[in-house]
């Protein structure tokens, strides 16, 4: 890998070390009532504020519009130097609590707090830049609790400064990255730092023991665990002790269990833990999560095993990753309750066969009738397009869906409450797709607005590539061969973890460490589990029982 430090002789005079890049970052310039150098969308109203600044004689007033924040981005496009890392910040002025800003730094950053009401408050990130070029800066604008028509924040001092001091950065994977392989390099650039003159990187792995490493060639770990991993580094001395005023970064990624099909998942979880904590599950954005609920619904002779997962409103996707199909049918089936609409309810769609382009290629819709019915659309883009006329479903109705994409063919297709253990019927509603040549990967369940999306409790998730995999006329413990399993307490604070599943059969349990060493193999018959002889850390937890495996991960405090 070529030494980042090297080339910033040649690349330094583009930094503008200790200078804001930000044009026009103080909103000092306006021109006929629009801020200069700045790009908005139709979500938000801009005003020039001269009342409530935090410096100069003028700042922006954004009064936001639109619950739908895909619509308020601002931004600006400024030229970054690979290797160079930037000090990215912002002041923002909350008006009232209704709306969120959210910094955005070449990614999505942190967002404002919306509590913090009638005071100034910076948003900060250092933003290491990975390449030579324009990279896009701003903001975007959330909804909060109670907004209804609109919400007002003032930001002002918008920044963007290249470090001068010494800097250590990760150029792969970026941070929050999803990972789909257990051998990760993470590639270093160094700044204003000389390796080995000046000292050298001190990293560890998920809070393990910290290595020292004397040139910036990538970190090669292998054999990673599913879930995710952190890696910490430091520029240290010769003497590898830290600088007078430290120097640290890190990564945060995600290695992601592909799950081959067919994929069946009735949740059995914890009951009120995140859907997105758990091992095939990934979120997708940020906000409330999916829970994780007590019971199971059911449909014929189809009753659920375990718990199941409830949703309403705005929040995280989780996606589920399976094997790689680019011909065929993919098909996904579950149970689906409709518990509550929202009373301005309007179509959105929740569910989603989701490419690894990450094309939103199938979506199954809910499309409210009225204040307690609703019908079910599908549609191949973001508009509904077909949906069941006629049919219409109630409140608190137990239905079977099955939805799919023929890839064969292009086109996308649902069915309502089919014949169980039939031969597969002609669909309820279908549409053609103007996508083609489509590698399926996902399936992702979608959190829009409240508005959108509404109260629902969802069971007995399957993915297959054939209607007899997903339309199973009963279920079993032999029928799923995923999370049967209970892990608790976790963290392990005591040396003992218990660990339950829905067979009295004895559980052959794995723990590896974060690299990949195993450190414990036994089979357990108690539901009890000694871990007192392992340092504290994350581990994960592979379990066996009846041909069911399961991996979870573990903390050990």
């Amino acid at each position: 890998m070529r030494k980042i430090y090297f080339l910033l002789f040649t690349l330094i005079a583009s930094a503008s070390f200790g200078q804001n890049i930000a044009v026009n970052g103080d909103f000092e310039s306006w021109t006929a009532g629009v801020v200069d150098s700045w790009t908005s969308e139709s979500g938000t109203t801009i005003t020039q504020e001269t009342i409530t600044v935090a410096e100069g004689t003028s700042a922006v007033n954004f009064e936001v519009t639109t619950g739908t924040q895909g619509n308020t981005d601002f931004r600006q496009a400024v030229p970054v130097v690979a290797g160079v890392a930037y000090d990215v910040s912002v002041q923002i002025y909350q008006v009232d609590a209704l709306s969120q800003a959210r910094l955005y730094a070449d990614g999505y950053q942190g967002y404002s707090d919306e509590t913090l009401v009638g005071e100034w408050q910076t948003l900060s990130y250092v933003y290491n830049a990975t390449t030579t070029g324009d990279a896009d800066f701003g903001l975007r604008f959330y909804d909060a609790a109670g907004f209804t028509d609109s919400s007002f924040i003032i930001v002002d001092n918008f920044q963007i400064v290249a470090q001068s001091t010494p800097g250590i950065a990760v150029t792969a994977p970026t941070d929050g990255s999803n990972i789909y392989t257990t051998d990760v390099d993470v590639e270093l650039s160094v700044q204003n730092f000389d390796i080995p003159a000046d000292g050298n990187i001190k990293y560890s792995v998920d809070g393990g023991s910290d290595i020292i490493k004397s040139d910036t060639t990538p970190i090669a770990l292998t054999g990673l665990a599913a879930g995710s991993h952190t890696v910490n580094l430091e520029l240290v001395d010769t003497s590898n002790n830290s600088l007078s005023t430290p120097v640290t970064t890190s990564v945060t990624f995600t290695i992601i269990e592909v799950q081959t099909l067919p994929f069946i998942d009735s949740f059995d979880y914890t009951a009120s833990e995140t859907l997105g904590e758990q091992t095939p599950w990934t979120n997708y954005f940020s906000g409330d999560d999916i829970l994780v609920e007590t019971g199971s619904l059911s449909y014929s002779t189809l009753n659920g095993i375990g718990n199941s997962i409830s949703f309403d409103g705005s929040g995280a996707d989780p996606v589920v990753e399976y094997t790689p199909t680019s011909t065929g049918t993919i098909y996904a089936s579950f149970m689906l309750k409709v518990t509550s609409l929202d009373a301005s309810a309007t179509d959105g769609y929740f569910a989603v066969l989701r490419t690894d382009g990450g094309d939103y290629a199938s979506r199954l819709w809910i499309s409210p009738t009225g204040a307690t019915t609703y019908q079910i659309g599908i549609s191949n883009g973001g508009t509904l397009t077909e949906i069941t006329s006629g049919t219409d479903f109630n409140i608190d109705d137990e239905i079977f869906v099955v939805f799919n994409y023929d890839i064969d063919n292009d086109q996308v297709s649902a069915w309502l409450n089919p014949t169980l253990g039939a031969a597969e019927p002609t669909a309820d509603i279908t549409e053609a797709s103007s996508s083609t040549a489509n590698t399926f990967s996902q399936f992702l369940i979608r959190q829009d607005s409240a508005t959108e999306t509404p109260g629902i409790v969802m069971d007995e998730l399957r993915i297959g590539t054939l209607w007899a995999e997903v339309t199973p006329t009963t279920l079993s413990t032999s029928n799923f061969n995923k999370n049967t399993f209970a892990v608790y307490p976790n963290p392990v604070t005591n040396g003992l973890v218990n660990i339950s599943s829905t067979s009295n059969q004895a559980i052959s349990v794995a723990v590896f460490d974060v690299l990949g060493k195993q450190v414990i193999n036994q089979t357990v018959t108690n539901n009890t589990l000694n871990v007192a002889s392992l340092n504290s850390g994350i581990y994960i937890v592979k379990l066996s029982q009846n041909g069911n495996v399961s991996t979870k991960k573990l903390v050990i405090k």
